[in-house]
């Protein structure tokens, strides 16, 4: 592949295959009739949750839910909206096939996330809960909490799972295709990947908005702190190879 195989043309007529996008994107698209852009389409989803957030709040008195609530509401819909871009960016070049299904049609990024639920829920069901203080969910939602507050929490949690998987994955892809294919890109093509690379590391620092809400609990301050370390310590290093090429 030459430099100019990499450009603002994006795929050639007829590359573009099925399944060459986030299955977020995916979900979302194959809705009938809906077709939003993506600064509406990320307004409504923050709008819809954090309006039910505030429902709960109004209808079961979880009051001192709703600041945790609406920072992680928040992170996911900045999570949307960076996906969105960075997905939107990668399919505007001319990138290499091998690249684009490995990021986007294998699903890696769901299979991430949910290891990282499981292992979410395993910590707050199994070792926050015997930590000897009160347990997060419990100090949120209360010693009893409602149904339907616990569902929207845990849906809520799987939603900023699943961008952690994805910010995963494409840092890991961006440096494998960095390694691979970088002595292969033009100038203007490098200053693309390189826009790529830091909308990954954006989207991981994104998350640090919930350090706070679980200050003390060393688990998943680590893990929220070491996860955005780790995506950036991978895209950066895609990054300086970039520029080095």
């Amino acid at each position: 592949m030459t430099g100019g195989d990499v450009n603002r043309g994006g795929s050639p007529p007829g590359d573009s295959k099925y399944g060459e996008t986030w299955v977020y994107e995916s979900i979302v698209g194959a809705i009938p009739g809906l077709s939003l852009s993506q600064p509406v389409a990320v307004g409504v989803q923050f709008a819809l949750f954090e309006g039910l957030i505030l429902a709960f709040a109004v209808v079961y008195d979880l009051w001192s839910a709703v600041p945790a609530g609406t920072a992680a509401v928040g992170v996911a819909a900045a999570g949307s909206y960076l996906m969105l871009a960075l997905g939107e960016e990668i399919r505007r070049l001319r990138t290499p096939r091998a690249y684009r299904r490995l990021l986007f049609s294998s699903s890696i990024e769901v299979v991430l996330g949910v290891l990282s639920f499981v292992a979410l829920l395993t910590y707050l069901f199994a070792v926050d809960t015997r930590s000897g203080r009160v347990a997060l969910l419990a100090l949120l939602l209360g010693e009893s909490p409602p149904a339907p507050a616990v569902y929207l929490t845990l849906l809520v949690l799987w939603d900023l799972c699943y961008r952690i998987g994805t910010g995963w994955w494409a840092s890991l892809t961006g440096l494998w295709r960095t390694l691979r294919y970088g002595d292969r890109f033009d100038a203007q093509a490098r200053a693309r990947l390189l826009r790529i690379d830091l909308l990954t590391v954006g989207f991981a620092v994104v998350q640090l908005v919930l350090v706070p809400f679980v200050w003390g609990r060393t688990l998943l301050v680590a893990a929220i702190v070491g996860h955005v370390a780790a995506v950036t310590l991978v895209s950066g290093a895609s990054m300086l190879l970039l520029r080095r090429s």
